[in-house]
């Protein structure tokens, strides 16, 4: 037992807690600092302050992003993605409680949005409310049964908890569906018990 648990904690300190997912424009997501430049004067529409919001996320301008995001709910305030999108720079400035807000409001507005679940599990996660993170991990799987992300980080939850099986159920599954943290640990001398479990 004291091998896989060694194995565990060198799985926790290998696989990251999960990036937020951030949703627009790929094309300004690819091209942050062009769209910031032809942008910034242009922003009109609640999606242009978002594409905007997401490019200075990229490029970690976190009190930008939070600035742009809120315009686009300014104009918008039924704008889902803006909410879970501030919500997630709010998470970047360890304002877990702020990013909980607007995930939990991006989800009033629209109750089957897997990322905002995904995103406000992150927060949850970061507070130690793992019950609440495996909650919204969950629903974001139930909503998104392709969402690698949110299986890696529900399996790290459960092993937070002490459910050994349940973390390597849930990194396979991460694994299977492309996510590369898992399947590097999977891979390795220490993901071996994982790999071998049945």
């Amino acid at each position: 037992m004291t091998r896989r648990t060694t194995a565990l904690a060198a799985a926790l300190s290998l696989l990251p807690l999960g990036q937020p997912l951030l949703l627009g424009s790929t094309t300004a997501l690819a091209t942050a600092a062009v769209v910031l430049s032809t942008q910034s004067a242009h922003a009109q529409s609640a999606e242009d302050y978002v594409n905007r919001g997401n490019s200075k996320y990229r490029l970690r301008d976190y009190q930008g992003a939070i600035a742009d995001h809120s315009k686009a709910i300014e104009i918008d305030p039924q704008f889902a993605l803006a909410y879970t999108n501030r919500g997630s720079a709010k998470d970047a400035l360890g304002d877990q409680q702020g990013a909980i807000i607007d995930h939990s409001k991006a989800i009033e507005i629209d109750p089957q949005y897997a990322d905002a679940y995904y995103n406000r599990g992150i927060a949850k996660d970061v507070l130690e409310d793992y019950q609440g993170a495996i909650a919204d991990y969950t629903k974001a799987i139930e909503i998104d049964p392709q969402l690698a992300d949110a299986y890696a980080n529900l399996g790290l939850v459960k092993s937070k908890l002490g459910d050994e099986n349940g973390f390597c159920t849930d990194a396979k599954k991460a694994a299977s569906l492309g996510a590369e943290s898992p399947t590097q640990w999977l891979n390795s001398e220490g993901g071996a018990w994982c790999r071998n479990m049945r």
